[in-house]
């Protein structure tokens, strides 16, 4: 009897898919919104890491991604996302767009052209611009420049939120949110506290703060 051969090579982007699709269900016990569930089988994390690190992609932990950045873990970008409760056509400015991936996960729940993102790295910015555009959001609006200042063009903003950490949510981005927004950041140095924000309409915050995370800090 013959002995069969060791078959078909694998195909890589069905591996991947397969991956992805595993990371999704494993998220289903973390986040409650579909909605951003769905964003999250959308957007192919492996087409925004470097080449190195793809058989990693979905694997639910940050990855450097170059300049000392990191993209996040899957879990702490749906968190973040289901937190924010972004609905389609709503305007929400990042703070720190690293790679882009974040950004394509929220352009998945509002729409791209709602999607303004500031990034410091002028080659990060670069290439989160190109990838993003390759990926088919090429609406998004990528600046290069301090995050810090936000992006008054476009403003007021439903939503911002923040992918570094900062000592405290930066005065020009609550401005630029209109009364009624959120904002989420990680606040703290050290030790890092991600922290909600609902605007009143004297300008103050409700805030809440939704446990202990870690981030790269905020350059500029």
């Amino acid at each position: 009897m013959p002995v069969p051969g060791p078959g078909p090579d694998p195909d890589p982007e069905v591996d991947l898919e397969r991956a992805r699709e595993r990371l999704v269900a494993g998220l289903e016990r973390r986040v409650d919104d579909e909605r951003v569930l769905e964003a999250m089988a959308a957007v192919p994390r492996h087409a925004f890491v470097p080449d190195e690190r793809r058989d990693s992609a979905y694997a639910d932990r940050p990855l450097p991604i170059g300049d000392g950045q990191t993209i996040s873990a899957p879990h702490m970008v749906a968190v973040m996302a289901e937190l924010l409760a972004l609905e389609p056509g709503e305007d929400v400015l990042e703070v720190g767009t690293g790679c882009g991936y974040h950004a394509a996960v929220t352009a998945e729940l509002v729409g791209p052209d709602h999607v303004y993102t500031v990034e410091y790295g002028e080659e990060l910015a670069e290439g989160a611009r190109d990838r993003l555009a390759e990926l088919g959001y090429e609406d998004v609006s990528v600046r290069i420049g301090d995050g810090r200042e936000g992006w008054a063009e476009h403003a007021p903003y439903d939503a911002a939120y923040v992918t570094c950490a900062t000592a405290d949510l930066p005065d020009p981005v609550v401005d630029q949110v209109r009364t009624g927004g959120r904002l989420l950041a990680p606040v703290g140095r050290v030790q890092q506290t991600l922290v909600h924000a609902r605007k009143r309409e004297d300008g103050t915050l409700e805030r809440t703060d939704h446990g202990a995370v870690r981030f790269v800090r905020m350059r500029g």
